[in-house]
């Protein structure tokens, strides 16, 4: 069965062009014009990924990105934004927000295939032990699951593939550079800031294991052992 991508894009032109190229490469694409639409969808289909824009009428990108990783049907699907709009400001905030990536217009339409493979293949690497346990932190990679002292988390699909990477590494400091490469797929330059934002993220809904996931000035992060 084909993998599916939901095109959340109020212009029609681009949801065509995307919609075109996802086909040839094999995928089973659903389109919205708008926020509303594509949050009805993405509870209706569970893709495997969502291509979101920014600049959407009344419900914008972010806040469908904010609501997607608030619900516990749809927090798993990744996100890949697209936006018009280069600023800084605007990556981070999407990032914040939970989402895995983004790609600013106009776009490639290769880079972004590569980005979308890139991000899917992430998410479906099989793992090596189903369960993993530091501090009253518990992760089950199979359900995609993780709790703390037996309250269960609400983490977006990056967070979770992050959570996972730190607990295999427990007692080891994980650069930036390590984490992009295995959590993201890739590293370069201008990518530091993706990781500092998620391990915020991620830090704040560890609650009272926090204190469990250090920061190591001008290194990286790590779990303690």
């Amino acid at each position: 069965m084909s993998q599916q991508i939901l095109i959340v894009e109020d212009e029609a032109d681009i949801r065509e062009l995307l919609r075109f190229n996802l086909e040839r490469e094999g995928f089973t694409v659903h389109e919205a014009a708008d926020g509303t639409q594509g949050l009805a969808l993405a509870r209706q289909h569970t893709p495997d990924l969502v291509l979101l824009d920014v600049m959407l009428p009344g419900v914008d990108g972010f806040e469908v990105c904010r609501r997607l990783g608030a619900q516990a049907e749809t927090s798993h699907i990744p996100v890949l934004m697209l936006t018009a709009r280069g600023e800084e400001v605007d990556r981070v905030v999407g990032l914040s927000l939970g989402a895995d990536d983004y790609v600013v217009k106009p776009f490639s339409v290769r880079e972004l295939i590569l980005r979308v493979k890139a991000v899917l293949r992430r998410g479906g690497r099989k793992v090596e032990s189903p369960v993993l346990e530091r501090h009253g932190i518990r992760l089950r990679t199979e359900a995609h699951s993780a709790e703390v002292e037996g309250e269960l988390l609400s983490l977006t699909a990056t967070e979770f593939r992050l959570l996972e990477d730190l607990l295999r590494h427990a007692g080891s400091v994980r650069t930036r550079e390590q984490l992009l490469n295995n959590v993201w797929g890739y590293s370069f330059e201008g990518y530091a800031r993706t990781v500092d934002t998620h391990v915020r993220r991620l830090r704040a809904k560890l609650g009272e294991a926090a204190p469990m996931l250090e920061t190591v000035r001008g290194v990286g992060y790590r779990i303690k052992e």
